[in-house]
């Protein structure tokens, strides 16, 4: 959903595996060998992935011009699908499938149809699971709760690489320790007894 939105917004880009999977996986990988024996490693690494039926297709970029237009389609996505409900979650890595389909599930049956973006950070757990459309964004609240309530059960937390800002300010009382709130509260006053930095937020 998150190429296609791509794809939409920008009718410029060009599809890398049109008609394929329903996941991409964007990997960026560097080594101190040499580029053909780390494309020969990749290449054989795949054809394996490939005849384990854990990938459908893949494309390599042969050039930092290739390189940069992929890495283009996974920077537009927050762009290509902006009015939407958006969260920046976490969870055990082990357990993001578990997270994409229990929300997803929860989602269909309070708002059947509601488009769902889910984009991040395989290596730690990352993701930015954003619902849409505008129409929800009246809903907010009541999205928040499905996709929080997830992350709790799964020992993930709702707020990852963009912290918690205001708007999530009141969510999390209830769901971190009242006991690791004071402590945050406590290193807050030791280094901001005025309470002069970042006003307004949870601390």
């Amino acid at each position: 959903s998150c190429v296609d939105a791509v794809l939409a917004h920008r009718p410029s880009v060009q599809d890398p595996l049109p008609g394929r999977g329903s996941w991409y996986v964007l990997t960026q990988l560097d080594d101190s060998s040499s580029h053909a024996q780390l494309e020969e490693r990749l290449q054989a690494a795949m054809a394996q992935a490939h005849d384990d039926g854990l990938v459908l297709d893949a494309v390599m970029a042969k050039s930092a011009g290739e390189a940069k237009a992929l890495w283009d389609i996974r920077e537009t996505v927050p762009e290509a699908q902006f009015s939407n409900v958006k969260h920046d979650v976490s969870v055990p890595v082990s357990k993001t499938p578990q997270l994409i389909e229990r929300v997803a599930r929860a989602l269909e049956g309070a708002f059947p149809g509601a488009r769902q973006y889910v984009f991040g950070h395989l290596g730690d757990g990352n993701l930015h699971y954003n619902v849409g459309a505008e129409a929800l964004l009246a809903q907010r609240e009541a999205v928040n709760r499905i996709v929080y309530d997830a992350v709790s059960e799964l020992g993930g937390s709702i707020s990852a690489e963009h912290g918690l800002g205001q708007l999530k300010r009141e969510a999390i009382r209830g769901r971190k320790a009242p006991l690791e709130l004071e402590l945050m509260r406590t290193l807050k006053r030791a280094l901001d007894p005025a309470g002069l930095m970042n006003p307004g937020k949870v601390l």
